[in-house]
């Protein structure tokens, strides 16, 4: 069973700089690819960015520029470095594992992030 938990919320002012991760415990093998979302209250919850076994990234418009992710395949962690931070970006985050032989998801608990003004 593979567990997933992130790390490194907190609250930062305008403009600040935040990195969450994401350490996954149990058995990944084969492709596979993990996401940061992120649910703000009252909102559904959005991807923010995502990386694949192979390296290949992605970002939603509004991060892109200011957010970085990347992983440690040894360690089975994956970061999201977040620069200029805003408030728009206020949101609890969480990380989510997909396998794609078989097709199995997997989400973490979740982080808060609050940005003040």
């Amino acid at each position: 069973q593979v567990q997933l938990v992130e790390s490194g919320g907190g609250l930062v002012q305008t403009g600040g700089s935040l990195r969450l991760s994401c350490a996954a415990s149990g058995s990944i093998r084969g492709n596979n690819v993990i996401a940061w979302y992120r649910q703000a209250p009252g909102k559904e919850r959005e991807l923010v960015a995502d990386i694949s076994s192979t390296g290949d990234t992605n970002y939603v418009d509004s991060v892109k520029g200011r957010f970085t992710i990347s992983r440690d395949t040894a360690k089975n962690t994956v970061r999201l470095q977040m620069n200029g931070l805003k408030p728009e970006d206020t949101a609890v985050y969480y990380c989510r594992l997909t396998t794609l032989s078989p097709l199995r998801r997997y989400w973490g608990q979740g982080t808060q992030v609050t940005v003040s003004s």
